[in-house]
């Protein structure tokens, strides 16, 4: 995992995420989630291609249930942007780079 990502938790998420004075990218995973293991990489990328624009948490669903139950996380992988503490958009499934980036760019 990038050194720009960091890991989110049911304890942390409010003041990493919520509070977060930039948009941020939540990718809820888990490590037995193969599509969420084939997605990481682009996740990985992206992070470094907009850091100081963009923070991206990774909460893994198993550890952090609570979380996940409270934004309806059905299948993962699911990708939450947050904006000034708001849904912005959501992702479910492993999808392409270029869409993801899309994604995020109309947000920055």
């Amino acid at each position: 995992m990038s050194d720009v990502i960091l890991t989110g938790t049911d304890a942390t998420f409010d003041a990493e995420v919520l509070k977060s004075e930039l948009p941020v990218l939540v990718d809820f995973w888990a490590p037995w989630c193969g599509p969420c293991l084939m997605i990481a990489p682009a996740v990985d990328e992206l992070a470094e291609a907009h850091k100081g624009k963009l923070k991206v948490v990774k909460v893994n669903v198993d550890e952090n249930p609570v979380t996940p139950q409270t934004y309806g996380i059905m299948g993962i992988p699911t990708l939450i942007l947050f904006k000034g503490g708001k849904l912005q958009e959501k992702v479910v499934g492993a999808v392409a780079k270029n869409k993801l980036n899309d994604l995020i760019v109309k947000h920055l």
